[in-house]
């Protein structure tokens, strides 16, 4: 059997994984399990590395231990031996600035940062605890979404707080840094391994970064990942007096604010409609165009914060599924920051090219596909390679 490296990107519905051989490099095969941990229908798709389906099945047991156990059965029929599991694990607080193995220690600190992300970290703790269940001898190793944006300065930590609650924990960390790492590692491929570029990572969970020759300088996510860019149910940056408002005039509590800021808002909330943008965009109703038209102008204005934090720009990257696959987004974006001298290429926009501005565009903006589990990979075979 062949070894592999496992690399699982856990969600609350979904567990998407990829298989690379041991050096993190070479995809072999990537899989999809649906419905992942419910008590019933959960399915297990397989493919190999050109996207070509290998299988699909409909997993009879039910939970996550034994969705885990059925993905690594199924590995197992395809002759591929897992010798060690990367995970995906979005808040690393701010200790863990690179990938580490997994202890009871490192585990027992992340389930402390479970406030910090109550739907996530909660997930990725109970994917671990599958595998260490099946086979506790099996290496397990964490990249971690806050890492990237370790290298930011201080300023851009802090929030207007005493600096007793800094000093505790509150502060921004900024999240999506796999993604924004993936993107950064290939910088050089667009002769922007030195220069100022804003990526923008517009997916069901949205955010913005400046790179600053590569490296994280500020971002709009902070303390949590409703921060910054409006979502597809997550409102984005809102006035902290709403909240209160809610809980004192509304008699609402943590957890019902809780739902109403991570459930009910952003693109679904302001549509009433669809948290789907591309639902969204074939509507005809003014609620729709609304949120489109929100959710756009709340993009315009963090590049244009994001470029002020580095003092300008020279590239404006597009990622994710909203920002690999709607040409429309794109188009709307781009048409508002006409004035920072980028000029949208029809054409090579409705075809995904590469390069999406015009060749005498003053700065030039890209799509460049993202890739969590590429660089998680990369970063724990380089780990175990230590």
């Amino acid at each position: 059997m062949r070894p592999s490296l496992l690399a699982v990107n856990a969600g609350s519905a979904t567990l998407k994984f990829r298989v690379y051989a041991d050096d993190g490099a070479d995809l072999l095969v990537s899989g999809l399990i649906d419905r992942f941990g419910e008590p019933a229908d959960s399915v297990l798709t397989l493919s190999d590395a050109r996207g070509n389906r290998l299988e699909e099945k409909t997993l009879q047991e039910a939970g996550k231990e034994a969705a885990v156990a059925a993905m690594i059965n199924t590995l197992a029929d395809h002759r591929l031996r897992v010798d060690a599991v990367v995970h995906r694990v979005v808040h690393g607080g701010g200790v863990y600035t690179s990938p580490v193995r997994l202890t009871d220690e490192v585990r027992e600190r992340m389930a402390q940062w479970i406030p910090l992300a109550p739907l996530h970290q909660p997930i990725s703790l109970a994917v671990i605890d599958a595998f260490s269940a099946l086979d506790p001898g099996l290496c397990q190793i964490a990249c971690f979404d806050t890492a990237f944006h370790a290298t930011q300065p201080e300023v851009a930590t802090r929030f207007g707080i005493a600096r007793h609650w800094h000093d505790e924990g509150i502060r921004r960390y900024g999240f999506h840094g796999l993604s924004y790492a993936s993107i950064a590692r290939r910088l050089p491929e667009l002769g922007l391994a030195q220069g100022r570029v804003v990526v923008c990572h517009l997916g069901s969970g949205a955010s913005a970064c400046a790179l600053l020759d590569g490296a994280s300088v500020a971002a709009s996510t902070g303390f949590s990942t409703v921060e910054g860019l409006m979502m597809s149910t997550r409102p984005g940056s809102i006035d902290a007096e709403v909240l209160l408002y809610w809980m004192e005039h509304e008699g609402m509590g943590v957890r019902e604010v809780r739902r109403e800021l991570y459930k009910n808002s952003g693109l679904l909330g302001v549509s009433g409609l669809s948290a789907d943008m591309r639902q969204l965009l074939a509507s005809p109703l003014p609620a729709a165009r609304e949120a489109v038209e929100l959710f756009c102008y709340r993009v315009v204005r963090e590049v244009g914060a994001l470029a002020a934090s580095m003092k300008g720009i020279d590239a404006l990257i597009f990622t994710a599924g909203i920002g690999e696959r709607s040409p429309e987004i794109r188009a709307r974006i781009l048409t508002q920051l006409h004035w920072l001298g980028f000029e949208l290429d029809l054409a090579a926009n409705l075809a995904q090219a590469r390069r999406l501005t015009a060749p005498a565009s003053t700065r030039h903006a890209y799509l460049l596909p993202t890739d969590e589990e590429g660089e998680m990979a990369r970063a724990a075979a380089e780990l175990l390679a230590t």
